[in-house]
């Protein structure tokens, strides 16, 4: 009996590799290039996708009330920081969402800040200037806490028309509050394909004179990573492009060879790969630490291609 037009398979499905699996192979059908992780150097906490802002071109999606992640409690948190501890790690960062949204953020940033230097990614708006009187205190803690504040252009009406009228001098103002306490300082800039930095930096830095900031603050510029599941095309990663980063040294501006990060899904805390990739279980390594980083790490998420080809990393400037 002769197949019917709706009978018949598509071409695309009989074309597709369908005998590979996604996660070590390309679409092509070539091995992905995947990453060993050395050691544990540096921890991530995601406090929740909870945001004040509801940024469109956030990576993680977030907007007030918002749920995709839960939020952390130290009770969540404490066991995988002495865990860490004793795998040698250097230092607790933090994202969200917006971390001091989260109730007991600074409650885990007390805590964490007892045992390592930290690192914290906010906007410095509202949440955190509400919460000055409960942030001073943590300057005793025995290690420093740096903050990282997204900023994104040198220009408040830019900035302002996705973050909401006024941020921009929110923003402005809770870096200068920190910055008169006493805590270190960066900044979070926004790329454009076609700028020059040091212009850019240096329309910052004048903006920041006229706000008594110090000129000097760092900066960390990052491209558009896209929203939770989509795809921006990027090319894939295979084996044969990693011939490029053959020592422990070249391939140690990957994440994902000395961070992990701890995500709560539903009540349990999960330990993914890095910042990236927390739209994809696929990166979901277990629920220690320590098994997480017997996991061979394939570069299969679309913003794997941003630190391929940038060397992009959430953390600290140097």
């Amino acid at each position: 009996m002769p197949l019917t037009a709706e009978k018949i398979i598509p071409t695309t499905e009989v074309l597709e590799p369908r005998a590979r699996d996604s996660w070590t192979h390309t679409r092509d059908g070539d091995p992905r290039g995947y990453i060993d992780s050395d050691r544990l150097k540096e921890l991530w906490i995601h406090t929740g996708t909870a945001c004040n802002l509801a940024c469109p071109f956030c990576l993680e999606g977030s907007h007030p009330g918002d749920g995709r992640i839960p939020g952390m409690k130290l009770s969540d948190v404490r066991p995988f920081i002495h865990e860490a501890l004793g795998m040698g790690v250097e230092q607790f960062s933090f994202t969200g969402g917006e971390p001091f949204v989260i109730r007991d953020f600074v409650n885990i940033l007390d805590y964490a800040s007892q045992h390592r230097p930290c690192f914290v990614l906010t906007n410095a708006t509202d949440p955190l200037l509400k919460r000055r009187h409960q942030v001073l205190p943590l300057l005793d803690n025995p290690h420093p806490i740096h903050f990282r504040v997204s900023l994104d252009f040198p220009d408040a009406a830019r900035h302002d028309v996705d973050r909401g009228e006024g941020s921009f001098d929110k923003a402005l103002e809770g870096i200068q509050w920190l910055v008169e306490q006493g805590f270190k300082v960066s900044i979070a800039r926004q790329t454009d394909t076609d700028e020059d930095p040091v212009q850019v930096e240096e329309a910052f830095r004048s903006i920041f004179r006229d706000w008594g900031i110090p000129d000097t603050l760092a900066f960390t510029a990052f491209p558009d990573l896209g929203t939770p599941g989509t795809d921006d095309g990027s090319p894939e990663i295979t084996e044969t492009c990693m011939e490029k980063y053959p020592t422990r040294e070249s391939r140690a501006h990957f994440m994902c060879t000395y961070t992990r990060m701890l995500v709560k899904k539903n009540d349990q805390v999960r330990v993914y790969a890095c910042t990236l990739v927390d739209d994809d279980p696929e990166y979901d390594l277990g629920g220690t630490l320590a098994e997480s980083m017997d996991e061979r790490i394939m570069l299969r998420h679309h913003r794997c291609f941003a630190c391929y080809r940038f060397g992009a990393s959430c953390g600290a400037p140097e």
